[in-house]
C-alpha cells in the first residue's frame, strides 16, 4: 500500500548516468513485487523455469539491475523483517486481495482472457520465502550487497541514507520520506514504456528524484508534520486512514492546528486503529539496525551462469551479455570518484 503523498509532492526527473558512482539502497520486498507483477508471459502468466519454479523476480533482478550496474550505479537491496502487529490488518487485506485474484486470474485463462489474465495475474503476485532466498543467492553471485532489516525494509533503507552510507532510498512508496530518507527515488527499476491498467494506453516511465528538505521547505511543514500527514491520509499501520481526508486536506489541516492531535477536534468520526503517538513513532524510530556490511565485488560468472541457466533454464547468450554489462559497471566503479556536479 504505502502512504499516499503523490498529490503533495513534485518530483524531480533524474538520469541514471548521474547516479553513477553513487550507492542506492532497494526496497528489496517491493522490487521483486515489481518484478513478479510485471514481467510476464503473453497471457499473463508468470515466467517458470523447467521445473516449474517461478523465475520473473530473477529476470529482474539480472537484466534490469545489469542495465543499472553498467551505468556505475551502486545497488543495495534491503530486505523487509518480522512486520510490526500493527501491520496485521493490512496484511490480511492483501492475502484476502491475492486468493480473489488468484481465483479470477485461473477463471480468465480457462476463458482465454489475456487481458483479463494479465491484470488478476498481477494482483495475485506472492514473494515467497523460495523467492525471496532465491533472490539473495543471485544479489550474492551479482556481487551486489543485501542486507536483512529487523523490521521494514524501507526503514533501514531510509536509516542507511542518512546515515549516509547510501546517497539514497529508493522504492515505488513514499514511506521511505516518513522515515527521514534524505533522497527518495522512484521509478528506478521499471524504466520505459507502460500500458495504464484497463486502457490501450502506453506512458513512459522515467526515474524520479524527490528530497526530503525541498519537501518540507516547500510545503512548510515539519517531519513531524508530514508524518502527521501521512497518518490522515492513511499508512501501513493504519490503512484506512480518515474517510473524505485527503493529501491536500490533510496538510491544510496540518498547517492550521500545528499537529495531528490539534487537528482531530476538527475532524468529523476521526478514529485510528492504534494510538496515533504509536503510530508516529514507528516512523520516527522504527527498528533498524547497523549490523550490516556495504562490499561491491565483482561479479561471479561461473556461479551466475550455474544457478541462472543450469538451475533455472535462463538463455546463456542472455545472461553472457547481462553479466558483461555488470563487469563494465564494476570497472567503472572501481575508477569513478562520486560526482556532486549535478546534486551537490
Amino acid at each position: 500500500m504505502g502512504v499516499k503523498l503523490g498529490d503533495l509532492v513534485e518530483p524531480r526527473k533524474l538520469a541514471i548516468d548521474d547516479l553513477a558512482g553513487r550507492a542506492v539502497a532497494f526496497d528489496g520486498n517491493n522490487m521483486l513485487y515489481q518484478f513478479l507483477s510485471i514481467i510476464r508471459g503473453r497471457s499473463g502468466e508468470p515466467l517458470r523455469d523447467h521445473h516449474g519454479r517461478v523465475t520473473s523476480h530473477l529476470s529482474g533482478l539480472i537484466y534490469r539491475n545489469s542495465n543499472l550496474m553498467e551505468t556505475g550505479v551502486k545497488i543495495v537491496y534491503v530486505f523487509d523483517g518480522r512486520p510490526h502487529r500493527f501491520k496485521r490488518t493490512v496484511t490480511k487485506q492483501r492475502q484476502e486481495t491475492r486468493k480473489k485474484a488468484e481465483k479470477r486470474y485461473e477463471e480468465a485463462v480457462k476463458e482465454g482472457d489475456v487481458e483479463k489474465a494479465r491484470r488478476y495475474g498481477q494482483q495475485a503476485v506472492l514473494a515467497t520465502t523460495d523467492i525471496i532466498e532465491d533472490a539473495k543467492t543471485l544479489l550474492t553471485h551479482m556481487g551486489i550487497p543485501w542486507v536483512q532489516a529487523p523490521g521494514e525494509g524501507e526503514a533501514q533503507a531510509a536509516y542507511m541514507a542518512a546515515k549516509g552510507d547510501v546517497w539514497g532510498a529508493a522504492s515505488q512508496d513514499f514511506d521511505s520520506l516518513l522515515y527521514g530518507a534524505p533522497r527518495h527515488i522512484r521509478n528506478l527499476s521499471i524504466t520505459g514504456r507502460r500500458k495504464l491498467p484497463r486502457k490501450n494506453v502506453y506512458i513512459k516511465i522515467e526515474p524520479e528524484l524527490l528530497e526530503l528538505d525541498k519537501i518540507m521547505k516547500g510545503l512548510e511543514v515539519s517531519r513531524d508534520q508530514l508524518i502527521d500527514i501521512g497518518i490522515l491520509v492513511g499508512t501501513d499501520y493504519n490503512p484506512e486512514g480518515i474517510r473524505g481526508v485527503g493529501p491536500k486536506t490533510a496538510l491544510k489541516l496540518v498547517k492550521e492546528y500545528g499537529t495531528l492531535e490539534g487537528a482531530l477536534p476538527h475532524i468529523k468520526d476521526a478514529e485510528f486503529p492504534h494510538p496515533v503517538e504509536e503510530i508516529r513513532e514507528l516512523f520516527k524510530n522504527p527498528r533498524t539496525t547497523d549490523d550490516y556490511s556495504l562490499e561491491w565485488r565483482k561479479p561471479d560468472t561461473a556461479a551466475i551462469i550455474g544457478f541462472l541457466c543450469g538451475e533455472h533454464s535462463f538463455s546463456q547468450s542472455r545472461v553472457m551479455n547481462a553479466v558483461e554489462k555488470m563487469n563494465k559497471g564494476y570497472a567503472r566503479t572501481g575508477q569513478k570518484t562520486t560526482l556532486d556536479r549535478f546534486f551537490g
